[in-house]
C-alpha cells in the first residue's frame, strides 16, 4: 500500500551555558544528567536501528551552545567522573541493602539493574562513541538517518531583541558552529521557543525585519512553530502549560494573562501542511513568501507526550521522577497513582514499565496513522504529522522515553500509510502550495511573550538591549582592528551572546535557579561592559578577553562584524 502521509519527530535539544560552573546544583551537572539519561542513550538506541537495519528518518536539533559544551574535553571528562560516581552510588547501595536491617531483596536488585545501566552508558560513551558525542550525531546524518537542525546561538529570544544586527549575530554564529561541528550548512532551525515576529516599526520609525527574512538571507530554509501559530484558536499543549517538564512550572506559579490575540483568529490553515511564510520585511500584507517554510506542531499526537494528565509519561507504572533515595539520589519509586504522596510511592519493576512501554508505542503508532488516514480522507492530500517534543522529556523527565521512541520507529516503519521522514526531506518532496500570515508568538505559556518578560524578569531587558547597541556600534565603528582589538571585540560578541540567551530569564520565571540565572546574567553584563569600555576608551584589555575565553571557550571561530 502507498503511503498517504509523513510523519517526523521533531526532538529540540537545548540546556543552559554551564561550562565549569560547578557540579550540584546548578552547573555542569544538567549536562551530565541529560547525557548520561537522554543523549547516550538516544544515540544507543538509534545506532542499534542502523546497524539492524531498520530504515528510518528523524529532525532533531541540537542548539550551538548545548552542542559546544558536548565537543568540549573539559565537560566531557567530568561526564567521565559522573558516570564513575553514578556505577559507585549503585555500588553502594547494594551492599547497603544486603546489611541487616536496611535488607530489601527488591531495593538491592534496583541497584544492581542501575549499575548495569550506568556502567553501560559509560561503556559506550568511552568505547562506542569514542567520547565524541557530536561526532556520533553527526555520523547519523551523513548516513541519512537523521537530519540535524540548528538554532540561535545562546536561544537568545529573538523577537524581543531592539536589533536586527542582534538577530543575525545569534543566526549567523549558529550557522558556523553548526558548520564547524557537522561539516555541512544547516538547512532548518528551531527558533528558540518556537518564538516568532514579523516586521513592525518601533516608535522611534525604525523598521524591524521579520524573522523569515533574516533565516532567508542565510539559507535557512524551515523552522518550526507552536498549533495556534498556524491554526489560530487558544493555544494548546506546551502554550496550555499543562505538560511534564520544565515548563509546567509555569502554570503552578502564574496565572496567564489572557488573550484574545489567538482565539478571535481561526485560519483555515492545518499542521498538516507546510506553509511559505508571507515576506512581512519586503512585501507587507501581500501573498509574496519569503521562500522560508513553516511547520507546526500536531497537538493530538503531541498530548499523548506533553500533557501532564493524558500523556503516557504519567502511566503509574513509570518511574516516578521526584523520588530519589537518600543514600545515592537512584529513584527507586514508580509514579504509583494519580495522586499518591511521594512518601507513599510503591517499588519501581522495569519489567512492568517494559510492558506499558510497548503498548504505549504501539498506540502512538496506530493513532498517527489514523491522523493522516482521517486528513487524506477528507481532502485527499498527503500530509505530514510533526510531533515537536523537547529532546530532555525523554530519558530524564519521562524515564522510558527513548525507549519509547525507539519502539514507535519500528512500529511506523512497519506501517504501510506512514512515510517516515525529517522536515527539510519533505518540505524537498513536498513544497508549500501556500502562503501564511504568522502572528507574533511563542510556545511559551499563553502563546506569548510573557514567560520570558514579566514582572520578575523585566527589569533585564533594558540591560540586554544596552548590550545590543553598544555592540553594534563597536562593530560598526571598528574597520580594521589590530590583533588586541580583534581579540578583545570577539569576546565582547561571545558576552553579548551569552547575556541575550533566554535560559536566564526561563529560569528566572520557573524559580526552578532563579539565583544561578541572575548571578550569569550579571556576570556577562560586567564582563561585556570591562571589554566595552575599554576598546570605547581606546585600550582594549586583552588579559580580560583572554581570561574570559578560558572560562568559557565557546564559539572559536565568532566574527564580531556579524553585529553591524
Amino acid at each position: 500500500m502507498t503511503a498517504l502521509g509523513a510523519f517526523t519527530f521533531v526532538l529540540h535539544s537545548h540546556l543552559p551555558y554551564a561550562r565549569l560552573a560547578g557540579r550540584w546544583p546548578h552547573g555542569e551537572e544538567w549536562i551530565h544528567e541529560a547525557a548520561n539519561e537522554t543523549y547516550i542513550p538516544l544515540l544507543n538506541m538509534l545506532y542499534d536501528l542502523k546497524e539492524e537495519g531498520v530504515p528510518y528518518s528523524i529532525t532533531i536539533g541540537l542548539t550551538p551552545v548545548l552542542a559546544e559544551q558536548l565537543a568540549d574535553p573539559d565537560v566531557l571528562e567530568h561526564f567521565d567522573q559522573y558516570l564513575a560516581q553514578r556505577i559507585e552510588a549503585a555500588k553502594r547501595d547494594v551492599d547497603y541493602f544486603l546489611m541487616p536491617g536496611t535488607e530489601n531483596g527488591h531495593l538491592r536488585y534496583l541497584a544492581e539493574w542501575y549499575r548495569d545501566v550506568h556502567e553501560h552508558t559509560r561503556k559506550s560513551f568511552n568505547e562506542r562513541f569514542n567520547r565524541d558525542l557530536i561526532g556520533a550525531f553527526r555520523r547519523l546524518q551523513e548516513a541519512g538517518c537523521i537530519e540535524i537542525i540548528t538554532s540561535a546561538a545562546t536561544h537568545g529570544y529573538l523577537p524581543l531583541f531592539s536589533r536586527d544586527s542582534s538577530v543575525r549575530a545569534q543566526v549567523k554564529t549558529g550557522i558556523r558552529s553548526y558548520e564547524r561541528m557537522f561539516g555541512q550548512r544547516p538547512r532548518a532551525v528551531w527558533l528558540p521557543e518556537c518564538a516568532y515576529r514579523p516586521a513592525y516599526i518601533t516608535e522611534t520609525g525604525r523598521k524591524r525585519a521579520g524573522l523569515e527574512t533574516i533565516l532567508a538571507e542565510n539559507d535557512l530554509r524551515t523552522f518550526f512553530s507552536e498549533t495556534h501559530t498556524i491554526t489560530g484558536g487558544s493555544p494548546v499543549g506546551v502554550a496550555a502549560g499543562d505538560v511534564i517538564g520544565p515548563y509546567g512550572a509555569i502554570k503552578r506559579r502564574y496565572v496567564i494573562p489572557l488573550t484574545d490575540q489567538f482565539s478571535t483568529s481561526k485560519k483555515p490553515a492545518t499542521t498538516f501542511q507546510p506553509y511559505y511564510v508571507s515576506d512581512t520585511t519586503n512585501y507587507p500584507n501581500a501573498q509574496s513568501h519569503s521562500g522560508v517554510a513553516v511547520i507546526g506542531r500536531n497537538h493530538k499526537v503531541g498530548e499523548q507526550v506533553w500533557s501532564a494528565q493524558y500523556g503516557y509519561p504519567g502511566d503509574f507504572d513509570y518511574r516516578e521522577f521526584h523520588k530519589k533515595a537518600g543514600t545515592s539520589g537512584l529513584q527507586y519509586w514508580r509514579i504509583t497513582g494519580a495522586k499518591v504522596e511521594l512518601g507513599d510511592k510503591d517499588f519501581y519493576h522495569p519489567d512492568w514499565a517494559e510492558y506499558k512501554v510497548e503498548q504505549h508505542a504501539e498506540h502512538f503508532a496506530h493513532l498517527v496513522g489514523d491522523q493522516l488516514r482521517q486528513y487524506h480522507n477528507q481532502t485527499g492530500k498527503f500530509g505530514l504529522v510533526a510531533a515537536n517534543y523537547d529532546t530532555e522529556l525523554f530519558g530524564h523527565w519521562w524515564y522510558e522515553g527513548v525507549n519509547w521512541l525507539g519502539k514507535v520507529i519500528r512500529h511506523l516503519n512497519q506501517h504501510p500509510e506512514v512515510e517516515l521522514t525529517s522536515a527539510s526531506q519533505f518540505i524537498d518532496q513536498h513544497p508549500p502550495e501556500n502562503v501564511l500570515d504568522l502572528p507574533e508568538s511563542s510556545w511559551g505559556a499563553g502563546g506569548t511573550h510573557f514567560v520570558w518578560d514579566n514582572t520578575e524578569t523585566h527589569w533585564m531587558w533594558s540591560p540586554i538591549h544596552e548590550v545590543e547597541e553598544r555592540m553594534e556600534v563597536l562593530a560598526t565603528n571598528f574597520n580594521a582592528p589590530d590583533d588586541q582589538a580583534l581579540q578583545v571585540l570577539n569576546q565582547a560578541a561571545r558576552e553579548a551572546l551569552l547575556v541575550q540567551s533566554s535560559d536566564w530569564s526561563f529560569l528566572v520565571t520557573t524559580g526552578q535557579a532563579r539565583e544561578y540565572a541572575i548571578r550569569r546574567f550579571s556576570q556577562h553584563i560586567d564582563r561585556f561592559e570591562k571589554l566595552a569600555t575599554s576598546l570605547e576608551a581606546g585600550n582594549p584589555n586583552v588579559e580580560a578577553a583572554q581570561e574570559y575565553w578560558e572560562l568559557d571557550k565557546i564559539f572559536a571561530d565568532i566574527d564580531y562584524r556579524w553585529f553591524r
